[in-house]
């Protein structure tokens, strides 16, 4: 089972490095047929939607004359998604075992109550570029792990609380910007003229206030205690070297393979991030008694018999949203139009605060942001016809993503949140994030707006 993502991955990046159409082909079929032998044994939840996708593809074929065509661009772009998201698995898996990784993730964790939130949502984010969900699950596990030693039960109910917080929303600015994520690489294939590039700076911005806004209240909410004295503490530099040494190097690499040999962000990412993790893999000691090289063989064998199917849910629902996002699109664009649906009429700056807020609101509905984006915005204008940059409507998508993926009690971010916290996912989505989100969400609709005047 998990060969099949695996080698999905291979197709893609030959794919993306060739633009070779057959390669792009055989991943989709690929990817569709690792769909069908995971979903054998997922929940009920996950199968729906399966059968979504089924019906899509019967609708499809009831009504157009080019169904199997845009079938099959629709099973590319699940392709796809499944493709990033087991690239990014590998280096997941690399990080779990490395003790420099681990080391920063306690040096975070253990800070003293006055600096825990800035910490830990500092770590958030850092370790959110590189492991994605992972960061919540690790510095969450770290985080409580500190935290068990605390005799008083509503104390620690209380630290465990404000430290998933922080954790939570450093890692949900990183959907602003991170050219690893699945924000910023469905919202540039949604959106005609646009490039990380472009959106970088702009998105390294909006996580900027997303954090500045958590870390305001947060000081207006904290419960006030009598510090100890501060005793001198190591550089922080010094601390998180490990994690900064790795996040510079797929940065660069990613940056350089874009823009030096024209290759796409996600074709980039897919290609190296496997390849830094099996390096980083090969470069941890070896268990007492294995070679260097047999513990390498070991860590990739059991990556792909157990990590990859251990995510089969995640894969099933990854593949459906990204592939019920496109067919739907298709089926739903001449849907609209025929029933007088026009948006080129709306202001743009009506257009982009809506979709900055429809993506959170979807997802307390369910509908993974994946599949939210992949539909609404092909309703919408293209850039070029409502006259802006496409970077603000980049920039609208990616922040609507972060304020989803902080309250949004169906997101990966929010479930494992919850489960480390102890509360139920409403609870740790709304309950804690719900007047982060208000606040937040209004900064970042002022700056969208804003960058409705930058060309």
């Amino acid at each position: 089972m998990g060969i099949l993502p695996a080698g999905v991955v291979a197709l893609m990046v030959l794919s993306e490095w060739t633009g070779a159409a057959p390669f792009g082909i055989a991943a989709a079929w690929l990817a569709t047929f690792a769909v069908a032998a995971l979903a054998v044994r997922v929940r009920a939840a996950r199968l729906a939607f399966v059968a979504i996708g089924l019906a899509l593809v019967i609708w499809a074929a009831a009504t157009r004359g080019d169904w199997a065509d845009v079938t099959l661009i629709a099973m590319q772009r699940g392709a796809l998604v499944m493709a990033l998201f087991t690239a990014m698995a590998a280096m997941r898996t690399a990080a779990m075992t490395a003790p420099g990784i681990l080391a920063c993730g306690r040096f975070l964790a253990r800070q003293r109550p006055g600096l825990r939130y800035t910490a830990l949502t500092l770590g958030g984010h850092l370790f959110g570029l590189i492991l994605i969900y992972g960061a919540i699950s690790l510095l969450g596990t770290l985080a409580t792990e500190s935290n068990a030693q605390e005799p008083d039960a509503d104390i620690r109910r209380q630290r465990t609380r404000r430290m998933m917080i922080a954790i939570q929303r450093g890692f949900a600015s990183t959907l602003c910007w991170s050219p690893l994520g699945f924000s910023m690489i469905i919202g540039l294939s949604v959106v005609e003229g646009s490039s990380w590039v472009a959106a970088a700076l702009p998105g390294i911005a909006a996580a900027l206030a997303m954090l500045v806004v958590g870390w305001a209240l947060d000081s207006l909410y904290k419960t006030r205690v009598i510090q100890p004295p501060r005793r001198p503490t190591e550089s922080w530099l010094v601390r998180l070297r490990p994690l900064l040494l790795l996040l510079a190097l797929v940065m660069a690499s990613v940056g350089v393979v874009h823009l030096a040999g024209g290759v796409t962000v996600i074709g980039s990412v897919m290609a190296l991030v496997p390849l830094i993790a099996l390096i980083w893999v090969a470069r941890q000691d070896p268990p007492t008694g294995l070679t260097r090289a047999a513990h390498v063989r070991s860590r990739v064998h059991g990556f792909v018999t157990r990590d990859l199917t251990g995510y089969r849910e995640e894969l099933v629902l990854l593949f459906m949203a990204g592939f019920i996002g496109s067919l739907g699109a298709v089926l739903l664009v001449p849907l609209a139009q025929a029933q007088g649906l026009d948006f080129a009429g709306v202001p743009p700056w009506v257009i982009l605060t809506a979709l900055i807020w429809a993506i959170p609101l979807t997802g307390q509905l369910g509908m993974n942001p994946i599949l939210a984006v992949s539909l609404l915005v092909p309703l919408l204008p293209t850039p070029a016809a409502m006259g802006i940059p496409p970077t603000a409507m980049v920039i609208a998508i990616t922040s609507g993503w972060a304020l989803s993926g902080a309250t949004s009690p169906y997101t990966a971010s929010v479930l494992l949140a919850a489960k480390l916290g102890g509360v139920s996912p409403l609870r740790a989505g709304l309950g804690w994030n719900g007047i982060y989100v208000l606040a937040a969400g209004g900064v970042l609709t002022l700056w969208v707006l804003a960058l409705l005047h930058f060309d």
